[in-house]
């Protein structure tokens, strides 16, 4: 079938909004029309060559829909099912998914390739030639193919233009917070980077009972929204925000610190780890250039005040149960999701959003089809 679809050709050109050609589904695929897709600062990092994929390229991986047509040997989804796409594929059998720990699923080592987990080849194809895909869903499109492990079933009250956040952001954020960092009642939490993983770290910090919610994001808009979903403080610096939890906590400083920058380099870990007391917890979120292989870190403050470093991907959620569970909490008015899409595009505005997001004047834009 013909379907279009937003494509890069080579890093740091613009979004490409062109037909492309759709293969059926094949063994374990289905099909699926979109209805949103988030707007995801991952993608952008393909965009701007930080990170390397093959091209053509379909970037999106922050999206919803609905099953259209499903191929032999899928079991669990059929036609008409409201689905939400995990980012990570989540088969529940390999050896990390039966230990708990679905966001670094088996199936994951195939997001480096785009291309189907099934069998390693395309359904996709932009002028004739066969299309990688954004965390091997590429949601960035009318229409996808994709596996039935990269899809999770939601109930059709939820509306999937909501739906389509906890895909990646919201559930990267909310589970840094309560599954990571293992925020509890009374702590002070810093949150480094107001952006839509950002958000969720902040509503997850909340939500857990945290003291002291402190934001910090250099973009005045964005501090301004923080307040909206639980913060209690908002920075413009990490330099500022020292003093107020001095303040704060008299002396006491961060339990926890969440790092979801735009994009991440060594120099982040020094300020983050200065905000933590003895016994802190830095969790690293943000995605930086795989190249980059050194950090600064005083070695004796790491030692000496217990403190700690540990890498959350995804948040460390398991996407069967928690993508239901936040959509659950979204249902009852307990998660601001309509709140966190600043603003909607269409397809044909994809570069108009990400020019949005790279000057900070939204929390998540969210493309609409």
């Amino acid at each position: 079938m013909r379907t279009r679809a937003a494509v890069l050709w080579a890093p740091g050109e613009p979004w490409s909004v062109e037909s492309i050609e759709l293969d059926e589904p094949r063994y374990g695929e289905v099909l699926v029309r979109l209805v949103a897709t988030g707007l995801c600062h991952s993608d952008e990092h393909m965009r701007d060559g930080t990170n390397v994929m093959k091209y053509p390229f379909i970037g999106g991986h922050e999206g919803s829909g609905v099953v259209e047509r499903v191929g032999p040997g899928v079991h669990d989804l059929e036609q008409g099912d409201h689905v939400v796409f995990s980012f990570i594929p989540a088969c529940g059998r390999c050896r990390a998914c039966s230990k708990g720990m679905s966001s670094v699923c088996d199936m994951g080592a195939h997001l480096g390739i785009g291309l189907q987990i099934s069998d390693g080849t395309a359904r996709h194809r932009a002028r004739d030639k066969d299309a990688h895909l954004m965390c091997v869903t590429g949601t960035f499109a009318e229409h996808t193919v994709v596996h039935e492990s990269s899809c999770i079933k939601i109930t059709t009250d939820v509306p999937l233009d909501k739906a389509a956040l906890v895909g990646c952001g919201v559930t990267t954020g909310w589970g840094s917070s309560v599954y990571v960092g293992e925020v509890t009642a009374g702590d002070s939490v810093v949150i480094l980077g107001m952006g839509g993983v950002g958000c969720g770290a902040v509503q997850g910090a909340a939500q857990a009972g945290a003291r002291h919610v402190v934001v910090v994001d250099p973009s005045e808009f964005k501090r301004s929204e923080a307040k909206r979903f639980g913060a209690t403080h908002v920075a413009e610096s990490a330099e500022e925000a020292l003093d107020l939890l001095r303040e704060l906590t008299w002396g006491a400083m961060a339990d926890v610190v969440v790092v979801t920058v735009d994009k991440m380099t060594g120099q982040h870990v020094a300020p983050a780890m200065a905000l933590l007391g003895k016994g802190g917890i830095c969790v690293q979120v943000s995605v930086g250039d795989p190249t980059e292989t050194s950090i600064d870190i005083s070695l004796i403050d790491l030692t000496s005040m217990r403190k700690s470093i540990r890498g959350s991907w995804y948040g460390n959620a398991n996407p069967r149960s928690d993508v239901p569970l936040l959509l659950r909490l979204y249902m009852e008015g307990k998660l601001r999701l309509d709140e966190m899409i600043t603003k909607t595009y269409t397809l044909d505005e994809i570069n108009d959003g990400f020019e949005d997001m790279r000057r900070a004047e939204i929390i998540r834009g969210v493309i609409v089809f």
